[in-house]
């Protein structure tokens, strides 16, 4: 018998301001204006959540470099074909600006005939060139035909021209992406102005999107998720939850999947241990369970499906690829700009690999997902489908079906890492739509436009202030390491998801910090995250490293802390947030709950305990227990890496308490610190460190 159950995870209510789609003078939204007054910059990262309007703020921006800047051409690049339609005409003058964004249709070469192409096409390329050799502005392409076009025609044939890259995370500083090779040597050229725009606030896995030196050059614009969901007019509420079932997904999908609501269906991929292996007949089966089939429309290629109550559903059907005919119809209907505000043109979609990132349907009240997806980009790419703001629609959702290890399975500890995968993902986005942080040592004094409480600001205290505005936070944390040069100050304060991101997503880490019974806090909070910020920058001095790993412990625990008293506080009854003032108010509860607010309380906190507490009520005993008792024997010694990070807190213990620390001592994390000294020094004298 196939059951399922869900869990939720994050749950957020909008404030309704309306902010996020109130235009000013020129038709830009708060977003577009905050990019808009960036324009001048020779390299420009936008980092924004989708549905925020990027591709447009990417138009005015390019209409000012191409008629005031003196740049002789923009070129769009986007990941895929179905994401160009973002850059179509668009009137922007009818709306206050001085210009229409036009695109000749010859220079659309999105919408040439042919798939995505991952290997080379010589026509694409020429018409690339001629493009150049043109005196037209605006040409639309792919990644890939934009990658084949520097390689056949050099960097240098885009002097004094915008490059423009959307969902630049598809970019890495691996010298193994031809685009992020590409890019570094335009960079290195210095001769053509980049705008590079992203929806997600982290890569994903483990390469970085730019070098150090190449990210310094980069003025960067943020719009967080909080901005942008208080902002909506029409959404109330998002929530993210899981739902892990036993049995074939097909048989547990009927408990999660509502025909009621608009739907994205992302199967599993064909490799996927979830997969039937035959994915057209997936398609097939998740049809035949929401009612008859009725064929499909000869216009759209949609599907028509009866439900027993007599409406019939319109689906689209992105995964069935035999016929490029019938595939393309489809893709076109649900690009159709004439029914873009349509809610009626289509119900459902079910997809395999598309439908992602930049697919704009703002309809979708449903993600459904089913199987964990590796990438926590490709996860919040996925999210944003469902975040998009329209009349009517009050409630997004997004679902990641997920199957539940077995305890009689062997390999269950490893089974389960698709759990803690979807955990994972559940942690960054409780930190994605978190207010933004700002944190300080002790007595530095209130920040501007920020409110303190009743009392205000009061020197000697704890303080915690809000920016109701533009959803920031400031913390007092005594002990607090500020950083010295300006590019730890910006990863402090532009990249702490960044880090989290890497933690989280560590295997090791996430077993250990929810597993592992003898782990201390520490050894996660400070040596794990030390040794990914000394990775991530390692031109950066050890003060900074330490500045920036405090700043993302802070992040991440304060966030975790804090939801777990909100949800005392907002008395929801369910365990879930139900206010966008509620995480605040957990965040002034973990001030009057201290006297002191210090670094060393929030290392002692295991950023895992929350999560472990949601797992618990999901996963049997018996399943949970396997996996602490495997999870404990192959706990390994101290690695030499992590021998050097603990020697170095070893001694920054002694300069603080005056002794070395203890192996007798009573406390946990001073008895580790001098195991790793000890083992420091070994390793030392076996020559292990060059």
């Amino acid at each position: 018998m196939t059951t399922a159950k869900p869990i939720p995870a994050v749950s957020f209510t909008t404030a309704r301001t309306g902010a996020s789609t109130n235009a000013n003078a020129l038709g830009m939204r708060p977003m577009q204006e905050r990019a808009y007054n960036k324009r001048g910059e020779q390299y420009l990262l936008i980092k924004s959540p989708p549905a925020s309007g990027k591709s447009r703020a990417l138009m005015f921006i390019a209409l000012d470099k191409l008629q005031n800047q003196g740049l002789k051409q923009a070129i769009i690049v986007v990941p895929e074909k179905s994401i160009g339609g973002s850059f179509a005409d668009e009137p922007l003058a009818s709306y206050g600006f001085w210009a229409d964004w036009v695109v000749k249709p010859q220079w659309n070469l999105c919408n040439a005939p042919g798939p995505d192409e991952e290997k080379v096409d010589p026509s694409k390329v020429k018409a690339l060139g001629q493009f150049l050799a043109s005196e037209d502005r605006v040409l639309v392409c792919t990644h890939a035909t934009f990658r084949f076009a520097v390689e056949a025609l050099g960097v240098e044939a885009f002097d004094n021209r915008l490059i423009a890259v959307d969902e630049f995370h598809h970019v890495s500083a691996d010298p193994n992406n031809r685009l992020g090779a590409h890019l570094a040597e335009f960079i290195k050229r210095d001769k053509a102005h980049i705008v590079a725009m992203t929806g997600s606030y982290f890569r994903g896995d483990a390469a970085p999107v730019l070098g150090p030196d190449d990210e310094a050059k980069f003025e960067t614009v943020t719009y967080t998720y909080y901005e942008q969901l208080n902002g909506y007019e029409y959404l109330k509420s998002l929530d993210i939850g899981y739902f892990f079932y036993t049995g074939p997904y097909l048989e547990a999908i009927e408990h999660c999947l509502d025909p009621t609501k608009k739907t994205i269906v992302h199967i599993p991929n064909v490799n996927s241990k979830e997969s039937t292996k035959d994915k057209i007949k997936e398609v097939e089966e998740i049809m035949e369970y929401l009612g008859e089939w009725q064929g499909a429309d000869p216009q759209t290629g949609f599907h028509r499906v009866k439900l027993t109550d007599g409406r019939v559903l319109k689906i689209a059907d992105l995964v069935d690829d035999t016929d490029p005919a019938r595939r393309a119809t489809v893709l076109s209907a649900l690009k159709d700009p004439a029914h873009k505000n349509d809610r009626d043109h289509v119900d459902m979609i079910i997809a395999l690999g598309m439908a992602k990132e930049g697919f704009d349907w703002i309809w979708c009240e449903h993600a459904l997902t089913v199987g964990y997806r590796s990438s926590l980009t490709e996860i919040i790419q996925i999210i944003g489908r469902a975040t998009r703001d329209a009349p009517g629609k009050e409630v997004a959702t997004f679902t990641n079906l997920i199957a539940e290890p077995d305890a009689s399975e062997a390999a269950v500890a490893s089974a389960i890492n698709d759990t803690l995968k979807a955990i994972a993902a559940s942690l960054l986005m409780e930190q994605v739509l978190a207010p933004r942080f700002n944190f300080t040592p002790k007595n530095k004094g209130p920040l501007p436009d920020f409110d303190y409480g009743p009392g205000g600001y009061e020197p000697g205290k704890t303080n915690v202030g809000f920016n109701a505005q533009d959803g920031q936070l400031h913390f007092e944390i005594n002990g607090l390491v500020e950083p010295k040069s300006p590019e730890a100050a910006r990863v402090c304060k532009e990249d702490l998801n960044e880090l989290i991101s890497k933690f989280v997503q560590d295997k090791t880490t996430r077993e250990r910090g929810m597993f592992d019974e003898e782990v201390v806090p520490q050894e996660l909070t400070q040596v794990k995250m030390g040794s990914i910020v000394r990775e991530s920058y390692p031109s950066f001095s050890d003060e900074d490293c330490e500045a920036v790993r405090q700043h993302a412990i802070a992040a991440l625990n304060l966030t975790q802390k804090a939801k777990s008293l909100a949800m005392d506080i907002s008395h929801a009854g369910d365990g879930q947030l139900r206010a966008n003032t509620a995480l605040i108010d957990g965040v002034r509860q973990i001030a009057m709950d201290v006297r002191e607010l210090d670094i060393d309380l929030i290392d002692s906190i295991n950023p895992f305990q929350a999560a472990y507490a949601v797992l618990a009520k999901s996963m049997s005993e018996a399943t949970l227990k396997q996996v602490q008792t495997a999870i404990s024997a192959k706990r390994t010694k101290i690695t030499p890496e992590e021998a050097k990070e603990l020697a170095v807190r070893a001694v920054r213990f002694k300069k603080e308490r005056g002794r070395l620390p203890s192996i007798t001592s009573t406390d946990a994390w001073e008895q580790r610190l001098a195991e790793g000294a000890a083992a420091f020094v070994r390793f030392k004298a076996e020559g292990r460190y060059v």
